[in-house]
C-alpha cells in the first residue's frame, strides 16, 4: 500500500508537467496581450516592452515555459500580473471556501442521489422510477450556469428567503451548494439505480429474502454492501466536477472562492493566476482519485485479492 501511495504520488509530477504544458499553449493561443490590458493600448511602445521583459512574454514560449517549471521546483506560483500579490498565497487564502461549498455540495448530492436511485431501483415501473430517471437526464443536461440563475430568481428575488450572493455563513452558502450539486445527484442517482437493480436479483439476495429479512436490513446489509463500489467512484469523480463546476456556480452567486479567482484570471488575462490555478485543480483532482482508490481496498475484498497476486 505505501508503494502503490508513492508511485501515484510521482507520478503527479509528469501530470503537473503535461498540464502547465498544455496550458501555456491554450493560453499564448487566445487572442489578446496581457500587457495591454495593464498598461492599455494607447502607452508608449517603450513602456509595453519594458512590461513585457520584466514579465518574461518578450522570450520564447519553450523559454517562459523552463522558467515556470523553475519556478514551480521551488515552490512559487509566480505573482499576479494585476495585484503583484503571490498567487500560491491567494489560492491559498481562497481555496478552503471552495472546498466548504465543494462538501457542502456533497453533503446534498450524496444522500438524496443515493435514495432516489435506491428507490428507482425497488420501484421499477411507477411513477417515481420514472421522475428519478427524468431527473437524472435534466440534471447532468441542464447547464449550471441556467439553474443557477433560475433558483436565484426563485429563491433570493422572488421568495426573499436566501441572500442571492456574497461568501459568509450557512444562509450564503445553501443555493451556490443546491446548484452545484445538482448534476451529481443526477449522476448518482442514475449509477446507484443500476448497481442496485444488478445486486437486487443476485442469488445472496433472494436468499435473504427467503430467510424473512426485512428490506430495510437487506438493503444495508446485502445490497448497499455490494453496490457501494461503483456509487463510491462516482462521488470521487463528482468532487473533481464540483472544482470544475463551482468556476460557473462562484461567479453566478458570488463565492469567493478558487472558481471566482479563476474566471477573474481568465478575464484579465492573468497568466500566473490561471496556471496556478489549474495546477491546484489538478493536485487536488488527483489527490482525491488516490482517496478514492484506497477506500477499494476496504470496501471491495476482490482489490485486495488482485493487489496480492500482483
Amino acid at each position: 500500500m505505501g508503494r502503490y501511495i508513492i508511485k501515484r504520488v510521482l507520478l503527479l509530477i509528469p501530470v503537473l508537467a503535461g498540464i502547465t504544458f498544455v496550458a501555456f499553449l491554450l493560453l499564448k493561443a487566445i487572442p489578446g496581450d496581457p500587457v495591454l490590458n495593464l498598461v492599455g493600448e494607447r502607452s508608449s511602445p517603450e513602456i509595453i516592452e519594458q512590461l513585457r521583459k520584466e514579465i518574461g512574454s518578450d522570450r520564447g514560449l519553450l523559454q517562459q515555459y523552463a522558467g515556470y517549471l523553475g519556478l514551480l521546483a521551488r515552490g512559487d506560483f509566480g505573482r499576479s500580473y494585476h495585484t503583484n500579490r503571490d498567487v500560491l498565497s491567494d489560492i491559498a487564502a481562497k481555496l478552503p471556501n471552495t472546498l466548504r461549498l465543494a462538501l457542502a455540495a456533497m453533503m446534498i448530492a450524496v444522500p438524496l442521489g443515493v435514495m432516489a436511485g435506491c428507490a428507482a431501483a425497488y420501484h421499477k415501473s411507477g411513477a417515481l422510477a420514472a421522475a428519478v430517471e427524468a431527473f437524472s437526464v435534466a440534471g447532468v443536461s441542464v447547464p449550471i450556469f441556467w439553474s443557477g440563475l433560475l433558483i436565484m430568481l426563485l429563491v433570493s428575488l422572488e421568495l426573499r428567503l436566501l441572500p442571492p450572493s456574497g461568501t459568509g455563513g450557512l444562509r450564503f452558502i445553501i443555493l451556490p451548494a443546491a446548484v452545484l450539486s445538482i448534476p451529481a445527484m443526477a449522476t448518482l442517482a442514475r449509477v446507484t439505480r443500476t448497481a442496485v437493480s444488478e445486486v437486487l436479483v443476485m442469488p445472496h439476495v433472494n436468499t435473504a429474502r427467503a430467510k424473512g429479512l426485512t428490506a430495510t436490513r437487506i438493503t444495508l446489509l446485502h445490497v448497499m454492501k455490494n453496490a457501494i463500489v461503483p456509487v463510491v467512484t462516482i462521488i470521487g469523480l463528482d468532487f473533481g466536477s464540483y472544482l470544475n463546476g463551482a468556476v460557473v456556480t462562484e461567479t453566478i452567486f458570488g463565492w469567493d472562492g478558487l472558481g471566482r479567482f479563476t474566471m477573474e484570471g481568465i478575464t484579465m488575462r492573468d497568466y500566473p493566476v490561471i496556471l496556478g490555478c489549474v495546477i491546484a485543480g489538478t493536485v487536488l483532482f488527483v489527490l482525491v482519485n488516490l482517496l478514492t482508490d484506497l477506500l477499494y481496498h476496504y470496501l471491495d475484498p476482490r482489490v485486495r485479492l488482485y493487489d496480492r497476486k500482483k
